[in-house]
């Protein structure tokens, strides 16, 4: 297992897979294994179980540097971070030595409680259920998933083979990440893979939104790549004198708004990464950070509007891959994590809580 960065190679296979990935709704068989070779799935593996156990900065760094060849790919490698956090936190040490046997191997999940468990007399507990949405479901090796157990908010830590997978998942962006729905039909879960779950703290909370935010940074520069390469080219503005797009004041300016936008979300993103690494921090500084990695998606969706306004229609064309780019941030960077309404009520709500009237 390699736990150091993503090869130059790993990263040309990705992005050379990154059309096909979407267009089969999960990555291909060559991106998975460039991740894995690049312990993108053993990021939050213990390091005590052959892991790279990464804080939050070294997580989101890895992740933005992966979707700037594969969002969708990155994506998953988040989802695979998100459920194994969990796991360690929830399960005793046999069930974490089952689970991370291959550090390397592919966890799904879904924090959604999509199902009813049925604790019986020998401990052992029936799950029905259908947890939509969860990304790598294909391809994973076990999932994390919420449940109600007798009326008690719990997780279960099921292996792929004893769920279904109905192909659900219909999007116009981050397509390929498959996050299709899993199944479980009065399922025996072994009495120790079912847990009562407490509430994340606040680091780890904002440790998942980094997960989501991550691939999206990367999806923006890998963008950024794409338009970059079209000013290098001899492309022109359309109906014009000039020769090259560099040439004109106009799209210089635009293409360093773009530029800035995707440099400021990057930094936003390593700030509050560094911040959740430092402390648990009070609820009004988690809201405060958690405003900053929502602000940070809108950066990223801010430059991508400025790239195809440099493209022009041509930044559509199903050809370039700039228009799958702007897919992918464009429903990444609206997961519930980078909720900006949200964030915006919450951080009101602790601000106000924190200074009562008296």
């Amino acid at each position: 297992m390699n736990t150091g960065v993503t090869s130059d190679e790993q990263l040309r296979v990705l992005l050379a897979h990154a059309e096909k990935t979407e267009q089969q709704d999960r990555p291909t068989p060559e991106s998975l294994e460039a991740a894995r070779q690049g312990g993108a799935f053993a990021l939050r593996t213990p390091a005590r179980h052959g892991g790279a156990e990464a804080n939050a900065e070294t997580l989101a760094r890895r992740l933005a540097v992966l979707g700037r060849a594969c969002p969708a790919t990155a994506w998953i490698a988040g989802t695979c971070a998100t459920a194994k956090t969990l796991a360690a936190l929830a399960y005793d040490v046999k069930v974490l030595a089952d689970l991370f046997a291959d550090p390397d191997a592919l966890a799904c999940g879904s924090g959604v409680p999509a199902a009813r468990g049925e604790r019986l007399p020998d401990g052992s507990v029936r799950v029905t259920g259908r947890w939509p949405n969860v990304s790598g479901c294909e391809d994973a090796a076990w999932a994390g998933l919420a449940l109600m157990c007798d009326g008690v908010y719990s997780t279960a830590l099921i292996p792929l083979e004893d769920l279904s997978v109905e192909r659900t998942w219909h999007m116009a962006g981050m397509r390929g990440t498959g996050s299709h729905t899993l199944v479980a039909t009065d399922l025996l879960v072994p009495a120790g893979r079912v847990v009562s779950a407490d509430p994340p703290a606040p680091a780890t909370r904002l440790l998942f939104a980094l997960t989501v935010l991550g691939p999206v940074v990367g999806a923006a520069r890998g963008a950024l790549d794409v338009t970059r390469t079209m000013f290098a080219s001899d492309r022109k503005p359309f109906m014009t004198a000039y020769s090259r797009m560099g040439e004109s004041a106009g799209a210089r300016h635009w293409l360093a708004e773009a530029a800035h936008l995707v440099d400021r979300a990057e930094r936003t993103m390593l700030a509050v990464a560094r911040a959740a690494d430092s402390r648990e921090g009070a609820a009004a500084d988690t809201a405060r950070l958690a405003m900053d990695l929502a602000d940070a998606g809108r950066d990223c969706r801010a430059a991508l509007e400025r790239m195809l306004d440099l493209h022009g229609a041509s930044g559509f064309a199903t050809a370039n891959p700039l228009q799958r780019y702007w897919r992918d941030v464009a429903v990444g960077s609206r997961h519930p994590h980078l909720n900006p309404y949200l964030a915006t009520e919450n951080l009101g709500s602790a601000l106000v809580d924190a200074h009562p009237e008296r």
